[in-house]
C-alpha cells in the first residue's frame, strides 16, 4: 500500500466514533505509529499496550497461557482490551478491543514458522485471523510493515470503514479467518457469566460534552424507573457540572438471584422510554463499582451512606471499611449524596460521621435542591406488585 493509501485508511478510521484499546506483541509495532501521526488519533486510540516479555504478558493475561505466541493468546488479548476499552471509553461510544501476537524474522534463524495471530472484539462480533508469512521472503522490517498493514485493515473493518485495502501478502499467505456475531441476548449472557464486564445502553437523547469523560451514575435496581430517580440524576449533574449522566443496574444481586437475561431486557426498555442511558453491570459493590468506572461519581442515597461506613458489611473490621473506601478514592470515585428516610427518620450526609480521611469523597445534595419521598418498592406495593 502507498503512503497516501495508509493515511486515507487511518483517517477514515478516525472519522468514526469507535474507541479502541490495543495490545500487540512480536510485531505489528509499526501500526502504533501509522495509527498516532495522523491527527485526530485521540478519537479513536485509549490506550496501547505493548506486553513483550514474558512476565509482561502473563501479569496482562492474569495466568500463564499455553502457548505466548498463539491465536488463543491473541483472542485473550483482544477480550481484554475489548473490556479495558468499555471502562475508559466515552459512555455510549462503540468500542474495539484488539490483540496482536507474532512470531517474526528475528537476528538468529527461526526454526519454526514466521507467523502472526490477530484478533479484534466489538459488543456483537469475534474476528480472528491467522497469518503464516513466507519464510525468507522478508527482513524483519518488511514483516513488521505487512503485519502491521493487516492490522490496520482489521481495525477499519471493525470500525466499518468501507475502505479499499490492497493486500501485500502473496497468493501463498492466506490468512485463516472466522468470525461470529452476538445477537443482544447472546450478550448478556456474556455479561451473566463474566465474560463482558458491562453492557451500555444509550438511549439519550441529550447532547453531553465533557472533557474528563467522567461518568455520573445513579445506581439501582429500577423495578420501576420512577420520577424521582430521574430527577434526583438531574439535580446530581447539575451541581457536579462536569460530566455523562447515566443509570447503571447490576444483573448480579448481592443477595438475590442474578437476574435473567429477559429481565434486564424489560427494565432496560424503561430507559428507551424515557430517553436516558442505562449500563447494565455485573457488580453489585460499590467498591468494585469504582473499579469498573473509573474516576466517576456515584449518586446515592443517605440510606446507602449508611450502608456503606457500616463496618458490619467489612467483616465487623472498622479499618477494612477505611481502606476499602480509600480503594474507592483512589480510583477518583466520588458521591453525590441526597437526603432519604434512614429507619423513619429522614437525613442528610452531615447526620453521619465519615472518617476524616473519605469526607471529601461526599458531597451534599442540597434538600431543597432535591426530596422526593418515594421509593420502588412503595410503587409495587401501591400496585400490588
Amino acid at each position: 500500500m502507498t503512503d497516501g493509501c495508509i493515511r486515507a485508511l487511518v483517517e477514515a478510521i478516525h472519522s468514526t466514533p469507535t474507541q479502541a484499546v490495543i495490545y500487540l506483541s512480536g510485531g505489528a509495532s509499526q501500526a502504533l505509529g501509522l495509527l498516532m501521526s495522523v491527527p485526530g488519533a485521540s478519537n479513536t486510540v485509549l490506550e496501547c499496550l505493548v506486553p513483550y516479555s514474558r512476565m509482561s504478558m502473563i501479569q496482562l493475561l492474569g495466568k500463564v497461557p499455553n502457548q505466548f505466541g498463539s491465536r488463543q493468546t491473541a483472542e485473550d488479548m483482544a477480550l481484554l482490551a475489548y473490556n479495558r476499552a468499555l471502562k475508559i471509553s466515552k459512555p455510549g461510544s462503540p468500542v474495539l478491543g484488539v490483540g496482536f501476537t507474532g512470531s517474526l524474522a528475528t537476528s538468529r534463524p527461526k526454526l519454526g514458522d514466521h507467523r502472526f495471530h490477530l484478533s479484534t472484539r466489538t459488543s456483537n462480533r469475534h474476528w480472528v485471523s491467522t497469518v503464516t508469512l513466507a519464510k525468507g521472503l522478508r527482513n524483519r522490517e518488511q514483516e513488521e510493515r505487512v503485519s502491521s498493514h493487516v492490522l490496520l485493515k482489521a481495525v477499519a473493518d471493525a470500525c466499518k470503514v468501507p475502505a479499499t485495502f490492497v493486500s501485500e501478502l502473496t497468493e501463498d499467505e492466506v490468512p485463516d479467518e472466522c468470525e461470529e456475531y452476538f445477537d443482544e441476548d447472546q450478550e448478556l449472557e456474556q455479561l451473566l457469566s463474566g465474560k463482558i464486564c458491562f453492557k451500555v445502553y444509550a438511549f439519550s437523547t441529550e447532547m453531553h460534552r465533557s472533557d474528563t469523560g467522567r461518568k455520573i451514575i445513579l445506581s439501582g435496581s429500577f423495578n420501576p424507573l420512577h420520577e424521582g430517580h430521574v430527577k434526583l440524576l438531574e439535580v446530581a449533574a447539575s451541581i457536579l457540572g462536569d460530566g455523562y449522566p447515566c443509570f447503571e443496574l447490576s444483573a448480579v444481586n448481592a443477595d438475590k438471584p442474578p437476574l435473567t437475561v429477559s429481565q434486564i431486557k424489560d427494565r432496560a426498555k424503561q430507559f428507551e422510554k424515557v430517553g436516558k442511558t442505562v449500563i447494565i453491570s455485573n457488580q453489585p459493590y460499590f467498591y468494585k463499582k469504582a473499579e469498573l468506572f473509573p474516576g466517576s461519581a456515584f449518586v446515592i442515597g443517605a440510606d446507602t451512606v449508611a450502608r456503606l461506613i457500616n463496618p458490619k458489611y467489612y467483616g465487623g473490621d472498622h479499618a477494612n471499611m477505611v481502606e476499602t473506601l480509600a480503594g474507592c478514592k483512589r480510583t477518583g470515585t466520588v458521591f453525590l449524596v441526597g437526603g432519604r428516610n434512614v429507619d423513619g427518620v429522614f437525613k442528610v450526609i452531615e447526620d453521619f460521621e465519615i472518617p476524616e480521611d473519605l469526607r471529601d469523597m461526599f458531597i451534599p445534595i442540597p434538600p431543597e435542591s432535591f426530596r422526593m419521598d418515594i421509593s420502588s418498592t412503595e410503587i409495587r406495593k401501591n400496585k400490588g406488585i
